[in-house]
């Protein structure tokens, strides 16, 4: 650009980019020679291509200032990231479509508030954090299109008297905008925090997930088995299988909101336009992006090689407290106000509890005592499959729903 733009002669535009294109190559096979001496990395680039083409390699910096330059490099880093990390959730989602796929027709409890409360499948169970999923890849878009910014030609905060294109740089460079304003474009920081914004909501997701994974392969629960692969042993109790990759990455939670409260805190009291402070967004943008990076492929190959246990499940859903609703329901169909319904299956459940009685064991004077129509046989309403396949609204946990869902999934994934 600048030999485009006649600020250097077109020789020495040419040896500048050769000369960097030689630099690239030593970074690259790990030649480069690095001097703590020189401030940062764009002062080693420097004072190594005046070494390589001699004084026009200090024409370089002409119409920069190290804030644009690392502004640059920080757009152009968190890009590359993002694309990754996108690919690496896609994968996340295909593990899960593939696990709900597998699973299909298999009947877990539903729990709300930790308790039992009705049977769904757990394809559908999975797929909730399909579409939690791909929520957090929508926001990588919002993060994306802040990042889309090309700051270089800002200069330290007033731009440049030299006659720069920074339309071109910005196309040579991929970049679909520009800053239209200087000063903000050495002191925005604002994509970075959307990207911290990002990466604690998808954290808080897994985190999610974690637990119950931590739940279910507990022997109270026995729903799962983790692979030896993402569990340890114990140090003193040969018995115990810890989930300790599902543990670790509900630990990362606190690691990424940190990350994203500083930034906030470093930020709030800053004045325009650059100040030394801004610094401290590597550090934790860094990790982030490192840890998300090896948490997704983990978290994948956990769900990929974790047993179902279903033998545990059919025993856990043969619980007839859990089609209590369909009762209700059932007496709301024979025109029973629904709260009424409600309070009469309460009535019912505290009546069978104090006798030790299962509600289906219930009798027809027993049921009627409580509602004439009762008196008739309900027998299906305690089949839990039967109780599941009547929740077919649009998402629901219906098998038939449930299938148009992994439809749904499978065409969301698809460009």
């Amino acid at each position: 650009m600048l030999a485009v733009q006649g600020i250097i002669s077109a020789t020495e535009g040419a040896a500048i980019v050769d000369g960097l294109k030689q630099i690239a190559v030593e970074i690259e096979s790990g030649t480069f020679p690095e001097d703590l001496a020189f401030e940062d990395i764009h002062m080693n680039i420097e004072k190594r291509l005046i070494e390589i083409i001699g004084p026009a390699g200090g024409k370089l910096h002409t119409g920069r200032s190290r804030n644009d330059q690392v502004a640059l490099d920080m757009h152009l880093y968190l890009r590359e990231e993002l694309a990754l990390i996108d690919q690496l959730l896609k994968s996340l989602q295909e593990a899960l479509v593939e696990l709900a796929k597998e699973n299909e027709g298999l009947i877990i409890p539903g729990y709300t508030h930790l308790q039992r409360a009705q049977p769904l499948l757990f394809s559908h169970h999975l797929l909730a954090y399909f579409w939690m999923l791909g929520r957090d890849r929508e926001r990588i878009k919002g993060v994306a299109k802040g990042t889309d910014l090309m700051p270089l030609g800002a200069g330290a905060l007033a731009g440049t008297g030299f006659p720069i294109d920074r339309e071109l740089v910005a196309e040579k460079l991929g970049f679909g905008s520009l800053y239209e304003n200087s000063i903000d474009a050495v002191g925005d920081r604002d994509y970075l925090i959307d990207f911290l914004s990002f990466a604690s909501i998808l954290i808080m997701h897994l985190s999610r997930f974690c637990e119950e994974l931590i739940i279910w392969s507990s022997s109270e629960f026995g729903f799962i088995e983790l692979d030896d692969a993402y569990t340890t042993g114990s140090s003193m109790m040969p018995q115990k299988k810890n989930p300790d990759v599902a543990e670790l990455v509900r630990g990362k939670t606190g690691r990424v909101y940190g990350a994203l409260l500083a930034m906030l805190t470093m930020m709030k009291g800053l004045p325009l336009a650059y100040n030394k402070d801004m610094q401290e967004d590597k550090e934790g943008l860094f990790d982030v992006v490192d840890q998300l990076k090896a948490i997704l492929p983990l978290f994948a190959g956990m769900l990929q090689t974790m047993t179902v246990k279903r033998d545990r499940l059919s025993k856990a859903i043969d619980d007839d407290y859990l089609c209590a609703t369909d009762i209700a329901d059932y007496l709301a169909s024979k025109g029973v106000a629904f709260r009424d319904a409600h309070h009469i299956v309460g009535e019912m459940i505290a009546y069978a509890a104090r006798n030790h009685k299962r509600l289906r064991e219930l009798n027809t004077e027993e049921r009627k005592g409580f509602h004439s129509s009762l008196a008739e046989r309900i027998d299906e309403l305690f089949d839990p499959a039967r109780v599941v396949e009547a929740r077919n609204s649009r998402g629901g946990t219906a098998p038939a729903a449930v299938r148009v869902q992994i439809e749904k999934a499978i065409e969301s994934l698809t460009p």
